[in-house]
């Protein structure tokens, strides 16, 4: 069947009628969803719950001229957040989980790190001239600056910044990361223009040594796959939410105890280590991705974004939880953003926009935490009978 990839009306229309396609997912104007994607045809509809308020400390942030991170102030705000899924379950776990750490504080969360790579290579004719163009790319760094700066390409990203250039020399292979800052779009598109530019127009015209080839990606960062690389070194936002659970929160809101999470914390740690899993946490993805779904991010990086380090331990007076995302791929604007659902829900937080990316990155994290105490909580109980019965119950067909 051949029809036209256009997004026109007429196009939308033939594709419609040639699928046989009417109904719900047909029914609405499709104009505002035609630049986000290729060949669109329908809608898909997926409820969102509301989940709130969850209680946080957020931090405001800026990028200084060497593109750290620094924060210049801090507040308490309450949040809802907006949650797309089909799992069962899901909205109220993650609403137990605010709610203990809300009457226990509430959470508080810090931008630690802000880069994001495209990890290219150049395959040269043997190790050591893959070696003399490694020494040479990391010491070219600000005439890699003012080459872009100067640069009158229309193609090329003014809002990405190159902030570093690190190489990995393997037998001819010289593996370079190049990191960048994309201001609030997560940047994959305005990287990869820049990174292209870097490896043609400048890399195989002044390098003192020919690359027998550039490939422009090359996997060793790990794009839209966890990597211990992103793990390590973050890929997008790295953020950490904390919180102090109370006593009391645990016992009447969670009902379990301190513990009983302390174990769980013990023995889930040792089986994360014993399966070579590449985070240490429970069940991030899922409040990531629902965030994501609703609020137009790109929902093939949660399995990247979801990437996380828990922690756990017990105080005087509770239980001190953290969860650190060393690769948060958000943006507010650009790409699905742009869609009107999407950017009501970002409205909704606070986060549509310019200048927001910082505070959404810190939302999710919060509410990503929320749902790991919640989720811990039914599991840490005598035989995890709350983690079963809340299957049993909300589990759908029996």
């Amino acid at each position: 069947m051949r029809w036209s990839r256009k997004n026109d009306p007429k196009s939308i229309r033939a594709r419609q009628q040639a699928l046989s396609l009417d109904g719900l997912v047909t029914s609405i104007d499709l104009q505002p969803f035609a630049g986000a994607a290729e060949s669109v045809t329908g809608v898909a509809v997926i409820p969102v719950s509301v989940v709130g308020p969850i209680v946080v400390s957020l931090g405001e942030y800026e990028l200084d001229d060497a593109g750290v991170v620094v924060e210049t102030g801090r507040a308490l705000d309450e949040v809802y957040v907006p949650l797309a899924h089909t799992e069962g379950g899901l909205s109220d776990s993650l609403y137990r989980g605010a709610k203990a750490a809300a009457e226990s504080g509430g959470f508080t969360t810090h931008v630690l790190h802000d880069r994001i790579t495209r990890a290219s290579c150049f395959v040269c004719a043997s190790t050591e001239e893959a070696v003399q163009l490694a020494r040479w790319l990391e010491g070219e760094l600000g005439a890699m600056r003012a080459w872009l700066a100067d640069s009158d390409d229309p193609f090329l990203s003014r809002h990405a910044k190159l902030r570093e250039v690190r190489t990995h020399v393997v037998g001819p292979m010289c593996h370079v990361l190049w990191a960048w800052t994309t201001g609030d779009a997560v940047g994959p598109n305005m990287m990869t223009r820049n990174s292209y530019a870097l490896n043609m127009g400048y890399v195989l015209e002044r390098a003192p040594v020919k690359p027998e080839r550039a490939i422009l990606e090359a996997n060793m960062g790990g794009d839209k796959k966890p990597s211990f690389q992103y793990f390590h070194h973050g890929h997008g936002k790295t953020v950490i939410a904390e919180c102090t659970l109370s006593d009391e929160a645990i016992r009447r809101v969670l009902r379990t105890t301190p513990e009983d999470l302390e174990a769980l914390a013990w023995a889930g740690t040792h089986g994360a280590v014993a399966s070579g899993m590449q985070s240490v946490a429970f069940t991030p993805a899922s409040a990531i991705a629902a965030i994501f779904t609703a609020t137009g991010q790109d929902v093939g990086m949660v399995g990247t974004s979801s990437m996380a380090h828990g922690t756990g331990r017990r105080v005087e007076g509770g239980f001190h939880c953290s969860i650190r995302f060393p690769g948060l791929e958000v943006g507010t604007v650009g790409g699905g953003t742009t869609l009107p659902s999407a950017r009501d829900w970002l409205g909704l937080l606070g986060c549509s926009g310019p200048g927001k990316v910082y505070r959404f990155a810190q939302i999710v994290a919060a509410s990503a935490l929320a749902l790991e105490i919640s989720a811990s909580a039914a599991m840490a109980t005598a035989g995890s009978e709350n983690f079963f019965r809340a299957h049993r119950e909300r589990g759908g067909l029996r």
